[in-house]
C-alpha cells in the first residue's frame, strides 16, 4: 500500500504479461492457485470454489478429482471408462499432503467409483499409504463407500470392438500365440524378441493415458496434489501405472512446490517425474523448466513415449512441458489463479 500502487493495477499488470510472446503455458505468481492436467474445467472450478469457501488443500484435490471421476473426463478417468483386457474398468488413485508428507492411495480398486475418496480415507484412517485390489475395494465399503458396477454400454462396447480386432493393441510381449495377431491366452516364448516391444509401442493410442493430475497450493503455501485414472484401455489384469505412485503420478512439498505427470505411466513411472520436478524447483529453478528437464530426462531412454507434466512452485508460479510425438504436439491444462478471473485453459508447445 505504501507504494501507491492499487490492487487491480497490478492485476492488470500480470494479465499483460499473459500476453507476451513465449508466455503462454508460463503462469506468473499468485496463491491460491489450481492446476490441473488437461482441459477438464469444471474440476478445476470445483477445486476452486472448495477453497473459497473454507475448504483445506486437501478437500480442493479430493473434491477436484473427484469432479472428473463424475463427469467420467475424457472415459479416462471414473467408472464406465478404459475397460482391462477382461472387459473390467478398475481405478488407480492417490492423494498427497505436501506439509506432512502423508500420501493415500489405491489401485486396482473395484466396484467403487470413487477412488480419490477411498485414497483420503488411507490417509485418515490407516497408518499405510497404498491399498491394491480387492482388499482396497473392501476396506472402501468399511469405510462406508457403496459397492457398485463400474461397467457401462460404453464401456462394454469398447471391449467387444477389441476383442473383434483380435485384441488389438495390446500390451503383450514375447508370447505364443503372436499377441499382435491375436487373443490369448498366452504362454512365454522361449526366445525374447527386443524389436516386438519397440514396435507395438508404435501402435498404442496416444489417447488412453489422460490421467487427472491436480495440483492445489492455499494462501499460505501450503501445497496439496491428487490423481485419477482408470488406467491403460485395455491393459493386462493387475496392472498399476504411475498415477497412484508419489512421486511418480503426483508429488507434494509445501517447502518446494507440487507437479502431477499424465501419458504413459509404464513408462514414466520408472523416472519418478513429478519427484524430480518437485527437487528441480527447490532449487530455485522456474516451474516450466523443471518440467522441461524431467521431459527431456526421459526422452533420452524413451524419444517416443506420450507423456506431459505440470509444475507449481510455493510462490504460486506454473507451467508444464510435454513430449512431442504424432498427433501430440501441444499439451492443454488448466489453472486459477487470483489473478484469473475464471478457469484458464493453457497451452504449451511439447519439446
Amino acid at each position: 500500500m505504501g507504494f501507491g500502487v492499487s490492487r487491480r493495477a497490478l492485476r492488470l499488470f500480470f494479465l499483460l504479461l499473459l500476453l507476451l510472446p513465449g508466455a503462454a503455458g508460463k503462469g506468473p505468481a499468485a496463491l491460491p492457485l489450481v492446476v490441473n492436467t488437461w482441459a477438464f474445467r469444471k474440476a478445476t472450478e470445483t477445486a476452486w470454489y472448495t477453497l473459497q469457501s473454507g475448504g483445506s488443500e486437501l478437500d480442493a484435490v479430493e473434491r477436484g478429482c473427484g469432479q472428473c471421476e463424475i463427469e467420467q473426463c475424457d472415459g479416462s478417468v471414473g467408472f464406465g471408462g478404459n475397460p482391462d483386457e477382461h472387459g473390467e474398468t478398475t481405478l488407480d488413485a492417490m492423494i498427497m499432503d505436501g506439509n506432512t508428507m502423508e500420501v493415500g492411495a489405491v489401485a486396482d480398486l473395484r466396484r467403487i467409483k470413487n477412488a480419490i475418496g477411498v485414497a483420503r480415507k488411507v490417509i485418515q484412517h490407516t497408518k499405510h499409504t497404498f491399498l491394491v485390489g480387492e482388499s482396497a475395494s473392501l476396506f472402501a465399503e468399511s469405510m462406508g463407500f457403496p459397492c457398485e458396477d463400474l461397467t457401462t454400454h460404453n464401456s462394454l462396447s469398447i471391449y467387444l470392438k477389441w476383442l473383434n480386432q483380435s485384441c488389438q493393441p495390446n500390451y503383450w510381449k514375447n508370447v505364443i500365440p503372436d499377441a499382435s495377431k491375436s487373443c490369448g491366452p498366452y504362454k512365454q516364448a522361449k526366445q525374447l524378441n527386443s524389436e516386438e516391444w519397440i514396435n507395438s509401442q508404435k501402435r498404442i493410442n496416444i489417447h488412453n493415458h489422460d490421467t487427472i493430475g491436480m495440483i492445489v497450493i492455499g494462501d499460505s503455501g501450503s501445497v496439496a496434489v491428487g490423481t485419477s485414472t482408470n488406467g491403460a484401455d485395455h491393459k493386462i489384469q493387475g496392472r498399476v501405472g504411475d498415477s497412484p505412485i508419489a512421486g511418480a503420478g503426483a508429488y507434494a512439498d509445501s517447502t518446494a512446490g507440487g507437479a502431477a505427470a499424465t501419458g504413459d505411466g509404464d513408462i514414466m513411472m520408472r523416472f519418478l517425474p513429478s519427484y524430480q520436478a518437485v527437487e528441480y524447483m527447490r532449487t530455485g529453478i522456474d516451474p516450466t523448466t523443471a518440467c522441461q528437464k524431467v521431459i527431456s530426462r526421459i526422452q533420452k531412454y524413451a524419444p517416443c513415449f506420450f507423456g506431459a507434466v505440470i509444475c507449481a512452485n510455493t510462490t504460486g508460479s506454473y507451467g508444464a512441458a510435454c513430449n512431442k510425438v504424432p498427433g501430440f504436439t501441444q499439451f492443454h491444462f488448466m489453472a486459477y489463479s487470483p489473478l484469473l478471473s475464471q478457469p484458464s485453459e493453457q497451452v504449451v508447445d511439447c519439446i
